[in-house]
């Protein structure tokens, strides 16, 4: 093979490497005002930062899978962590921009669910080889919030039935998709498939985010399914 066809293949090789996007997306946590009127096994987020570790945890992962140049997009619903913030007292906005800063990722702070689709929209054509989500939900919805507004519901989503309102051509062939919420696998994981054109692989029952603390991803109480 020609040494200047070489070249010009590792070039676009190279140039495809650069434009793709892992995207990660972290819901909100609740407030402990609200948690308190809960049963102890039905409570939520009595660490704020679960959905933040998680995804930080993913973006080392990336790095080690994807090497050290590879482009991350985090996505994260803000509102909640400044309600959280303000109520124990601490600056979570700044954390979360540190731990960014550190990664070296692209921050997008978003404030409804017509926002993550807008962000997702404007990613480049083709680009985006993996998508994590981190958060609430149930088996029809991305729960952006949960518990923070008003104790045990959510006020920003992205609902099963709004998929069609994201762009296909983002996602890279064969792209990776994964829903760290509980109970997305029932349904929300075909209508992504019919929708976006790839598979998101989702959680059959609840997940569970105690694993943390041992340096572990969320573990689901009935299985992965894609």
């Amino acid at each position: 093979m020609p040494k200047r066809f070489l070249t010009i293949l590792l070039l676009l090789l190279m140039h495809s490497s650069s434009l793709a996007d892992h995207v990660i997306v972290s819901g909100g946590p609740s407030l402990n005002r609200w948690e308190h009127f809960r049963t102890a096994q039905d409570q939520h987020d009595k660490w704020w930062a679960n959905f933040i570790r998680s995804g930080t945890m993913r973006m080392d992962e990336i790095r080690k899978v994807y090497g050290g140049s590879a482009k991350l997009v985090w996505i994260v619903y803000r509102p909640s962590y400044e309600m959280r913030g303000r109520e124990d007292g601490k600056n979570y906005i700044s954390m979360i921009q540190l731990q960014a800063s550190k990664r070296k990722v692209s921050l997008i702070w978003i404030n409804s669910g017509p926002d993550l689709i807008r962000a997702l929209n404007n990613l480049p054509r083709s680009s985006v080889q993996t998508f994590d989500y981190f958060g609430h939900s149930n088996k029809h919805c991305f729960c952006l919030d949960y518990g923070a507004e008003i104790i045990a519901v959510s006020t920003q989503w992205l609902h099963e039935s709004e998929l069609e309102r994201i762009n296909p051509s983002i996602f890279a062939d064969k792209a990776y998709c994964k829903s760290w919420g509980c109970h997305t696998g029932e349904s929300m994981s075909a209508r992504w498939k019919a929708a976006l054109g790839v598979r998101l692989e989702g959680a059959r029952g609840k997940t569970n985010y105690r694993a943390l603390s041992h340096g572990k991803f969320p573990a689901v109480s009935g299985g992965w399914t894609r």
